[in-house]
Formats: C-alpha cells, sequence, structure tokens
C-alpha cells in the first residue's frame, strides 16, 4: 500500500509540475507583453536592458505547412451531429474538404441528387461518432471510409477514389449504432455496436421490461456491404476494435446489470470488456445455430448467458468507454471511465480463456492508475501508449511494458508525462496509431470544451482540436485548432497510402443508372443535349457542360410536370467543376470534371426560370446559364 501511495504522489507531481509549467508559460507570456507595451520606443526597438521571454521549447517535428508545400498526413475526422466526414492536413490542420454522408449539403447537392436522396431514404440528418479505413495486413489498404450513423443505425462506406459516399447499409435490430470498426488482417467485417439496448422484437411488446432488452454486435461485409450476423448480448455496447488476425473483436460493455436508471447502471462493482470469437460465431452461423429476430432475415446468434462459447466477458472497471489495439496486436487497452485505470488485457491468452483454461480476468495483465476520467488510448512506435483523460484534461503517456511489470511490482512507474490539454479532451489519436506501422509523430487531443481559447462567437462555442508533437520523449503542444461542433474521432493517414483521383473515371456504380437511362432513351450522356417527355407528367432533361457554355439553352415544361436533368461535365481539366443551380425551385447540385449527376423536381409555378452555374469555371461565369420555360 505505501509502494501505491509512492507511485501515486510521483503520479501527481507530474501532472502538477504540467500545470505549473503551463500557468508559468502563460504569465510569461503575459508579462512579456506588459513588457513589450512599455519597453519599447515609438518605432518598436527594445529599449536597453529589455530581456526576451525565454522561447517556447523547440519541437522534434516541423509542424508548419508553408504555402505551396502539402502536409505529410491526411486526417478524417467525423462530424458529429453534422452527419458528415471532414479531411484535414496534418500537421498543418487546415480542413481540405467536408464529405457529405448523412446529411443535406447545399453546395454539392447530396441529399437532393437522385442517388443520394435514393441512398439516404430521405433522411436528412445523422451523427457520424467513428471513422475507420479498410485495412490489408494490418495497414491502411486505401480504398475505403466506414463512419457510422449513431442516429440512425447505419453505417456508410467512402469510396476514397473519389472521397464520395457509393453505399450506406441499415442495420437492423439496433438503435445508437456507436462503435464501428473494420477488420485489419483484410477488408472483411466491419463491426458495428448497438449502444442501446431495446427489445428483441421491438414491435410493441416488452415496452417497459428493460430485462428482456438485449443489443447487437453486427458483422457487415467491408465488399459488398451486406449484413451477415449479428450476436445478440445483454449488456449497452460501448466502442468496437478488432485484432489483427481476424480471430477476435471487442466491444467494451457498460450497463452490465441491465437497468434503464443511472442508479441501477451504478450498482455493480464492475463492468465488462466483450470479446467475440470470431471463428466460432461463424461455425454457428454456417450450422443454423441461430435465431430470427423481428421482420429481419439476418441470422442472430444468442450470446446471453455468462458461459457462452461465442464471448468472453473480461471484468474490467464500470463504465468502460475506449478500446483500444496496440500496433504489436499482443494487447488490448480498456478505459474505465468511472476508474483512474486502464486495462491491459493480452490477447495472446484469450484462447485460454475461452477454452477454459484460465479464468476470463486472467487475461489481465497491468491497471495502471493514468488519472481522473480515463477515455481513449493511441499508440506510438516505441512500446508507449497516450491516453486522454476527460475529468483532469490531460493527455498521459505511460510505458506498456513498465505497466505489465508494475502489475506484480508496485515500484514500477510507468508513467511517463501528462501534457495539460483543454479542455475536457475526448477521443485521441496519433499518426498511423491503430496500424502495424505505428510511427509516433502527431497526436490530436480532440477537446470537447474551448472556453476562452477563441474569440466569443456566442452560446455554441468551438470544440478545439490540439495538435501534439510525440515525436520525442516529451510532449509538446503546437497547435490549437477550432472546429464546429462535434467530432468525436479521427484517424491520421500516411499521404502515401491515399490516392485520390482527380478526374472521375466513370467507374462508379452509380453510373449504371444513367447508362440506363440513356439506353431506354436512345441517347449518348456525352453528346445529348435535349429534353425527352417520358409521360403526361415527367421530363427528362439531357445535358452536358463545357466551361462556359451548357449546351441546351432553353427547355420547355408544363407546370406540374417532375423535370429530371441529367448533366455531364465534358470538361477534361482537374478543378474545373460546374453545377446546376435552377432559380427558385430548390435545386443545386454539383458536377466534377467528367462526372454525370442527376437531380429530380416539380415544376410548380408557371414563368421563366433561369438555370446558371454556380461554381466559377470561367472568366464568363456569369454567362454560363440557361431558361426553363414553364408553361401555366
Amino acid at each position: 500500500m505505501a509502494e501505491r501511495h509512492h507511485q501515486k504522489d510521483q503520479t501527481d507531481e507530474l501532472a502538477d509540475q504540467g500545470r505549473r509549467t503551463f500557468l508559468k508559460g502563460s504569465a510569461a507570456m503575459i508579462g512579456a507583453a506588459a513588457l513589450g507595451a512599455c519597453s519599447t520606443n515609438q518605432q518598436g526597438t527594445p529599449h536597453e536592458g529589455f530581456t526576451p521571454p525565454a522561447p517556447a521549447p523547440a519541437t522534434h517535428n516541423k509542424h508548419e505547412v508553408k504555402p505551396g508545400q502539402l502536409d505529410d498526413y491526411y486526417g478524417f475526422w467525423s462530424g458529429g451531429q453534422s452527419g458528415e466526414i471532414r479531411i484535414l492536413g496534418v500537421p498543418s490542420m487546415r480542413e481540405l474538404k467536408r464529405i457529405p454522408v448523412f446529411n443535406r449539403d447545399s453546395a454539392t447537392g447530396w441529399g437532393g441528387t437522385d442517388f443520394s436522396k435514393d441512398l439516404l431514404g430521405n433522411r436528412m440528418s445523422g451523427d457520424t461518432h467513428h471513422v475507420h479505413l479498410s485495412y490489408e495486413n494490418g495497414t491502411y489498404d486505401g480504398r475505403y471510409v466506414y463512419v457510422n450513423d449513431k442516429a440512425g443505425a447505419r453505417l456508410a462506406r467512402v469510396r476514397i477514389a473519389t472521397m464520395e459516399v457509393d453505399k450506406i447499409v441499415d442495420i437492423p435490430n439496433s438503435q445508437g449504432t456507436h462503435g464501428i470498426f473494420p477488420q485489419r488482417h483484410k477488408t472483411g467485417y466491419v463491426m458495428c455496436n448497438s449502444e442501446f439496448r431495446t427489445p428483441q422484437v421491438n414491435d410493441g411488446r416488452d415496452l417497459d421490461t428493460p430485462a428482456n432488452y438485449a443489443a447487437m454486435h453486427t458483422a457487415i461485409d467491408g465488399e459488398t456491404m451486406e449484413v451477415k450476423w449479428q450476436v445478440m448480448v445483454e449488456g449497452n455496447m460501448d466502442l468496437a476494435a478488432t485484432d489483427y488476425k481476424g480471430l477476435y473483436s471487442f466491444a467494451t460493455c457498460y450497463n452490465s446489470e441491465g437497468a434503464d436508471t443511472l442508479e441501477g447502471m451504478m450498482a455493480a462493482d464492475r463492468d465488462r470488456l466483450y470479446v467475440f470469437n470470431i471463428p466460432e460465431i461463424e461455425k454457428a452461423v454456417q450450422a443454423g445455430n441461430t435465431i430470427k429476430v423481428g421482420d429481419s432475415d439476418v441470422p442472430v446468434v444468442d450470446a446471453r448467458g455468462e458461459n457462452s462459447a461465442y464471448v468472453l466477458r473480461v471484468p474490467v472497471p464500470k463504465s468502460p468507454h475506449g478500446v483500444n489495439i496496440d500496433p504489436t496486436g499482443n494487447y488490448a487497452v480498456a478505459s474505465g471511465k468511472l476508474s483512474p485505470t486502464v486495462t491491459v488485457v493480452d490477447i495472446n491468452k484469450l484462447a485460454d480463456a475461452f477454452a477454459g483454461k484460465i479464468q476470463p480476468r486472467d487475461c489481465v495483465v497491468a491497471e495502471p492508475e493514468v488519472g481522473l476520467g480515463p477515455l481513449h488510448t493511441c499508440f506510438d512506435d516505441r512500446g508507449n501508449a497516450y491516453t486522454s483523460i476527460f475529468i483532469d484534461s490531460v493527455i498521459t503517456k505511460w510505458n506498456i511494458q513498465k505497466a505489465i511489470a508494475q502489475y506484480s511490482d508496485a515500484s514500477v512507474n510507468p508513467i511517463v508525462q501528462k501534457l495539460d490539454v483543454h479542455y475536457q479532451v475526448g477521443h485521441t489519436n496519433a499518426s498511423m496509431s491503430e496500424t502495424k506501422e505505428a510511427d509516433g509523430k502527431w497526436l490530436i487531443a480532440l477537446c470537447k470544451f474551448s472556453k476562452d481559447r477563441f474569440l466569443n462567437v456566442g452560446m455554441l462555442h468551438p470544440e478545439n482540436d490540439q495538435l501534439v508533437d510525440i515525436s520525442g520523449e516529451r510532449m509538446h503542444l503546437v497547435h490549437d485548432g477550432p472546429t464546429y461542433s462535434e467530432p468525436h474521432d479521427c484517424v491520421v493517414v500516411r499521404k502515401d497510402l491515399i490516392h485520390p483521383l482527380k478526374v472521375q473515371d466513370r467507374k462508379d456504380a452509380r453510373f449504371a443508372i444513367y447508362e440506363a437511362w440513356a439506353k431506354e432513351d436512345g441517347v449518348d450522356l456525352l453528346t445529348t443535349n435535349k429534353m425527352i417527355r417520358k409521360g403526361k407528367n415527367f421530363v427528362r432533361v439531357y445535358m452536358t457542360s463545357v466551361a462556359p457554355a451548357f449546351f441546351l439553352k432553353k427547355f420547355t415544361v408544363k407546370k406540374g410536370d417532375r423535370v429530371q436533368v441529367i448533366l455531364t461535365n465534358l470538361d477534361n481539366v482537374e478543378d474545373l467543376s460546374h453545377g446546376f443551380c435552377m432559380s427558385n425551385h430548390d435545386v443545386n447540385f454539383i458536377v466534377n470534371p467528367q462526372d454525370t449527376q442527376s437531380y429530380t423536381f416539380t415544376a410548380d409555378k408557371a414563368g421563366v426560370y433561369w438555370y446558371y452555374c454556380p461554381w466559377f469555371c470561367h472568366a464568363l461565369h456569369l454567362e454560363m446559364r440557361g431558361r426553363m420555360l414553364v408553361e401555366g
């Protein structure tokens, strides 16, 4: 016990030193500003005897990206309640693009174009929490980005070649789809956790009988985006992870009590880390040892109960949130929000636990104290872990092997450093941290509150994404970045792994629908500019464009007609996008070089309505327009 108190004193001292250093640095800057204001002559030259403040410690990485230079990493951020994905350059932290996913986007027309509206099913909002890329042999293969919709129980896939969504799938029997993670040995399953326990079947029965509620761990084929199977468990599932061999997937489980009130969820001493045995689950599915739930045909393995062969329940501290796998693939790190510790699980011991040779808790090999409110952990290439500490508002750097040694020898201190961040950090991630190629260069702290860090912009403050240099022994904070609410997670990927197109390749699956329409109407998408009446109240308008002109100057329809505009951009120059905006009809969409897009709307008012290109494309951009004549 004395040794444990000694370690705690050392940890507190590290944290206090971090805060003292921060406050001292802030005071020095304030003092320097005041001194500078009163210690210079009118030309701004310091008076004799003026001593400038000490420079900030030099970082090992260069975080400045000068004009004309490119970043070393792509950062993929979730957009939270906006329903989008954001792409940032790292280390510049410049926002490069927003990819609309579950949201309506006026700039691109996403949510209004025929293809996107069909994918979204007329739902115009979502809640993206976690973004992850597809894998091959433990590292990113540069093909896909997956992201969840917690609000709508959906999974979307972005094709990296175009940086646009190509698939969205609804997840049955689920609510609050939160943690997701792809398999890492290949583009296999994407594992998805339903956080909320609901009645199974959810058709009005068991409305107020929480004991009969359950949650689903869902496997979705990352290539076809088909839901392959589900595993039913009794507890709320939070974050997800996968191993490097395709054997296991993981889910933190809080509310193992199965309660429906906060007090009930706090009753037990511990919660669980679920470990799903994928080969055994697949055998059960193939053998038909499954059940049918509701209207869904997806096979469900019922794994409720302590002794399930399909799910191992490793006891961990209360209310665990994040679970992360280190780059060696040997350890899973789970963070209990209501404990100052993180739990290190030896993945190589799981087979013995499933076989009953050891107890699930015997897989735990370390439980270091890292701070109040640990949430998520990322890694470098030197055996160190970095955990975000929500209540303390710090990033704690600790050594995995020293933490394992401390488990049997309390005199060992695994804590390397605590760095103040501002304020109440949620997710954290490091460059390539979720691959076997973690490189220990940069860390992102996604802080939930910014308070006084930026100019006041009203009641809704920006979030604060902070960039930390982790290339040396000590962490250094090098950048604050305000961001719109509310990115939950990010991944940072080497730029040599990402190869987007610059001009559309016309290989997207959505081109099949345009080609089918063109074949039906006997026209060519690349050459046709005319209107075709398809029925009493439906017309198709085929149109091409080359800056600065549409090659259909006008078309005439009747009031009440459904009008489908199919526009192809014939320009073959990168960054020469066109668009189509129909005045006073809520129609606005983008068409990139060599792309085709379509939009259907109702011409519900008689008169003359100009359509124009909303994307600046030429010196005569304003002249790029035409007329829709609507007969009454």
